[in-house]
């Protein structure tokens, strides 16, 4: 069945028709760029070819060979941008008519795709939006004849000569930049606008480097497709709009510069950032847009955080079930700030510690207190909280996160719903602290000869697992040391600490002096189970539960007081008691060798009556491998 292409749909385009959206077919597609993945099409419209750009979202209609040589398309949603001073069609939105087809015609490259082009025209066409090039740049009118004719003429439209700039009225294209989403946005566009709300405005922050003083801010935007974008602002662009700029309003933004987001600052989920300019422009949308969301999210449950990579950046959504007070906590340069945990909980059943830093203890916190002591449990949706692995999983604040109690959205109403009909009576999993991957129902159980013969802890990441031993022995050289007690960021310092002769203790990482240090356990305890034995290390509160008595106690018993009787007699007294180990295990380099670390995250006393649970599930999970005996 024949197929009838949009006649003149390349020279239409090139024109400023953004919406016949035309059937055309591709004729060539090419893979270009670096770092960057960008796909190069020759549309053809059997006549005439021009080359186009695919915007990033549509790459996997390439990857996927919805679209590939041959296929004919629709397009939806496209605009015709000015690179290198070559005409471009730029496509944002587009639909597979046929997926495979033969070459239609005998279509030559349209030399009216360089900008010249637009002479030949009706001069009613020539100020349409976008049909020039968006440098402003003089060039001599071109002759009314077949595109053929234009060539002479494109080399001196390149660089015309400096003065004529100066001469005479010359008409500039005046009409507005289109306005177009923000995820269709990418560098080969010359004029743009976008109209979007600001979700986040940064704080201004001073730098020095080698060219000198500067300030910076950023602010985030969301329009009505749901896409986002960040937007910078340096030095005299920060006088001009930092004042401008406030979260919640709409914008109407345009003449800015597109550079590659730098993902270790940027978690929106874009490849690219907005830098004004000395030109660019923000004009405030004084009429409210109901069409452009106040806030977007996306909600990871509380169970997948526990798998989710350290350092990531996500939202979560939770019951605040527990407020602790506000603390100060001195930083490793000397500086004060604030600090507040509290707990979220949510229908995955699992609960997850949130950390507040500086402002948000004060702020959010308090109130988010206040309101649970009077019996309130409010929820609280978290944006862009950053995940920390250490003993288990756990969100902390960064200077780009919002707290919005008890928000407005379905995932609120749901989990409110859920919380008012028993959820606050369900018992939920903590994966924050010793609480360990793998724990409680789901734990991995393993023997300790299993440990070595499965070769655990030699992967890249380290494995987790439940032994039940008995302590059989414990060294008593070195079982403690004395510790830093500053705390550096949400962590304390734990470093080691050494006495000056004055009596005061100097941390040579936090360059401080105090007077008291922490003591804290680094017990070498040898474990046996009824396959073998092993030897781990515990530290602080795993050393606690292992010996019955805080470090300090027993550092004095046996380095001040000198009572080698009674430290003795705590040590065997804490010989041959069984416990649950929960262990993390991970292969570390000491010197020029590589050896299997088995450490001590959390002890538990075996409780029978659970045990003895465990032990009939094991048995009915194998009876049916044991019928034909």
């Amino acid at each position: 069945m024949p197929v009838n292409l949009t006649r003149n749909a390349i020279a239409m385009m090139n024109s400023g028709d953004f919406n016949s959206k035309p059937l055309v077919q591709v004729v060539d597609i090419k893979l270009i760029g670096n770092s960057q993945e960008r796909y190069r099409f020759l549309l053809s419209d059997s006549e005439s070819t021009q080359h186009a750009m695919l915007a990033t979202q549509l790459n996997e209609q390439v990857r996927t060979g919805r679209v590939k040589k041959g296929s004919i398309i629709q397009l939806i949603d496209y605009i015709c941008s000015t690179v290198q001073n070559r005409r471009i069609i730029v496509v944002l939105n587009m639909e597979t008519i046929i997926p495979e087809y033969e070459i239609i015609g005998n279509p030559k490259l349209l030399m009216g795709s360089e900008p010249e082009a637009n002479k030949s025209m009706p001069n009613n066409n020539l100020f349409e939006p976008s049909t020039r090039s968006t440098n402003n740049r003089y060039s001599a009118p071109a002759p009314a004849n077949k595109a053929q004719s234009f060539q002479p003429t494109i080399q001196p439209a390149y660089q015309p000569p400096p003065n004529y700039k100066i001469q005479g009225p010359i008409m500039k294209n005046e009409a507005p930049a289109r306005i177009i989403p923000i995820a269709a946005l990418n560098p080969y566009q010359g004029r743009w606008a976008i109209k979007a709300r600001v979700t986040a405005k940064g704080d201004l922050r001073r730098y020095n480097n080698a060219r000198g003083d500067g300030k910076v801010f950023s602010f985030d935007l969301l329009d009505s497709d749901g896409g986002e974008i960040r937007v910078t602002c340096f030095n005299a662009v920060v006088d001009r709009f930092y004042n401008v700029i406030e979260v919640g309003k709409v914008y109407l933004i345009s003449k800015g510069s597109l550079k590659p987001a730098q993902k270790n600052f940027n978690h929106l989920k874009n490849e690219w950032e907005i830098f004004l300019e000395s030109n660019s422009t923000v004009e405030l949308c004084p009429d409210e847009d109901g069409s452009i969301p106040r806030q977007q999210f996306s909600f990871r449950p509380i169970t997948e955080i526990e798998s989710a990579e350290n350092n990531s950046i996500l939202d979560v959504i939770g019951i605040v079930i527990s407020v602790n007070p506000s603390v100060p906590i001195l930083r490793k340069n000397g500086m004060e700030t604030q600090r507040r945990i509290l707990n979220l909980k949510d229908v995955s059943g699992k609960s997850v510690e949130l950390t507040l830093w500086g402002d948000f203890c004060n702020k959010e916190g308090q109130k988010l207190q206040e309101m649970v002591d009077s019996g309130l449990f409010p929820v609280l949706a978290v944006k862009a909280g950053k995940v920390n692995d250490f003993n288990g999983k756990s969100i902390g604040t960064i200077s780009s996160t919002q707290l919005f109690i008890d928000p407005d959205c379905p995932e609120a109403q749901g989990l409110r719903a859920w919380f008012e009909s028993g959820g606050r009576n369900t018992a939920s999993i903590s994966i924050s602290k010793e609480i360990m991957p793998g724990g409680s129902k789901n734990e991995i159980r393993k023997t300790l000869t299993q440990i070595k013969d499965e070769g655990l802890g030699r992967s890249d990441k380290p494995d987790w697992v439940t032994a039940k031993a008995t302590v059989v022995f414990i060294k008593t050289d070195n079982f403690c040391y004395t510790a830093c007690p500053l705390m550096i960021g949400d962590r304390q310092c734990n470093k080691k600490v050494t006495q000056s002769g004055n009596k005061i203790w100097l941390c040579d990482r936090c360059n401080q002096e105090f007077e008291e240090c922490d003591y804290r356990y680094l017990l070498q305890v040898q474990i046996q189970d009824h396959t073998g034995l092993t030897w781990v290390t515990a530290f602080q509160e795993a050393g606690e539960e292992i010996l019955g008595c805080s470090a300090k106690e027993m550092y004095l018993l046996k380095y001040e007081l000198q009572d080698d009787t009674r430290f003795g007699e705590i040590i065997r007294s804490r010989l041959f008691h069984q416990y649950l180990f929960r262990l993390k295990i991970k292969e570390e380099l000491y010197g020029d060798e590589q050896r299997v670390k088995i450490t001590v995250v959390k002890v538990d006393k075996v409780n029978y009556s659970a045990e003895s649970r465990y032990l009939l599930d094991m048995v009915t999970k194998n009876l049916p491998n044991r019928k034909q005996f």
